[in-house]
């Protein structure tokens, strides 16, 4: 009987997304408790506006926030949108890592890492903050799962010299453990040469240990298309906010000054100061990239390759 469900796809995939919603309503928990260093395990979940204990009928993911209208039971709080977002999320990448994954090991691997990167796009996104309780134990599983599941990545036998070539496993271990180094490397180098050009930290950290845990889950190949992908994607998300705001100031400055003489470039240096104040969460792009190049980045890479 449980032989016959583990090989029903459909039967799996509706357990791995009521397991996603699960799963997700745990990592809400963790995007609240984890920045401001409470325990996520107790106490139990209550309301963040008065402290009442949440009952267990009103966690119920999603449904409990639906059935509650998005406020608390007993003072009325709005609750955010957000924890519904998350469980829906998770959910639905649990289906795909087992829909994308070729056996259930890696289709664990692969739920792990979307569960981590998930939690850590959306603390980064509300705090600023890549937290080690997340991107360490991230790096070591990573590590761990090479040893027993496949990583692509650059043959390393190119370069064994020795007559019999290298074990599978270690080939796996070194691409993720290269994955690891270089990736977390390129971050800290890039993070440097902005400092030493612009005098403002431009990464910490933690968005060199979150890559240094991608890399090891995903091996080289696919830690350089997330590095390259998240730079293009931060570029233009910064890109727009500078438009954005160089938009909103001329109109500012057109209805304030009767001088229109300069308002254009006035209002581009404005813009350009804002975004240099502004601290990009980088780690929202090189997250939502990372997951990206697990379902897309072979592909895309091929295809790239293919132009040449």
């Amino acid at each position: 009987m449980n032989y016959l469900i583990i090989n029903d796809p459909a039967a799996v995939t509706v357990a791995l997304f009521l397991l996603g919603l699960i799963f997700g309503s745990f990592l809400n928990v963790c995007i609240y408790r984890i920045p401001i260093g409470r325990s996520v395990v107790s106490p139990g979940s209550a309301c963040p506006n008065c402290g009442t204990p949440i009952r267990a009928y009103d966690n119920i993911p999603v449904f409990g926030w639906i059935l509650l209208r998005g406020k608390c039971r007993n003072c009325k709080a709005r609750i955010s949108p957000r924890y519904v977002a998350v469980e829906l999320l998770t959910a639905f990448l649990f289906v795909a890592c087992y829909w994308r994954a070729s056996n259930l090991l890696e289709t664990v691997k692969l739920c792990v890492f979307a569960f981590l990167v998930l939690g850590l796009i959306f603390i980064d996104a509300e705090h600023h903050l890549l937290p080690n309780r997340l991107t360490l134990p991230g790096l070591w599983i990573g590590l761990l799962f090479s040893l027993i599941i496949p990583v692509n990545g650059i043959d390393m036998n190119l370069f064994w010299t020795m007559k019999h070539p290298l074990p599978p496993q270690l080939a796996w271990f070194i691409n993720s453990l290269l994955g690891a180094a270089i990736g977390a490397l390129l971050i800290y180098a890039a993070g440097e040469v902005y400092l030493r050009l612009r005098g403002v930290e431009g990464m910490g950290f933690g968005d060199v240990k979150f890559m240094g845990m991608i890399g090891a889950f995903l091996g080289i190949k696919l830690a350089l298309f997330t590095i390259l992908g998240a730079s293009i994607l931060g570029t233009l998300f910064g890109s727009a906010i500078v438009l954005f705001v160089w938009q909103k100031r001329v109109r500012r400055r057109r209805r304030a000054s009767a001088n229109p003489q300069n308002i254009y470039s006035r209002s581009w240096q404005s813009a350009q100061l804002m975004l240099r104040a502004y601290e990009l969460p980088f780690g929202v792009f090189l997250g939502s990239v990372a997951l990206a190049a697990v379902f897309f980045g072979e592909t895309l890479i091929h295809w790239y390759l293919k132009l040449y």
